[in-house]
């Protein structure tokens, strides 16, 4: 799944591909957003760490959970 990062005063979107699913990401965010100080934290597909304070933290959109085909599969 996709997710995007809006961090406070950064003009670009941070776009992470993650393996979570929508559920246990937003128990994640949860989890940040209780602790206090706290960091958004997650680790992409291919093994790198994203870590946000949330003090900074602008937004997180969450993409499609779902998997989209690949290639030229499309029927005439």
């Amino acid at each position: 799944m996709e997710i995007k990062i809006g961090v406070r005063s950064v003009h670009r979107e941070l776009m992470v591909e993650i393996d979570l699913s929508a559920e246990e990401l937003e128990e994640e965010i949860r989890k940040a957003l209780a602790a206090d100080r706290g960091v958004f934290a997650v680790t992409d597909v291919k093994g790198r760490r994203v870590i946000v304070p949330i003090a900074s933290l602008g937004f997180i959109e969450i993409g499609e959970d779902e998997s989209r085909p690949v290639g030229f599969g499309g029927t005439l």
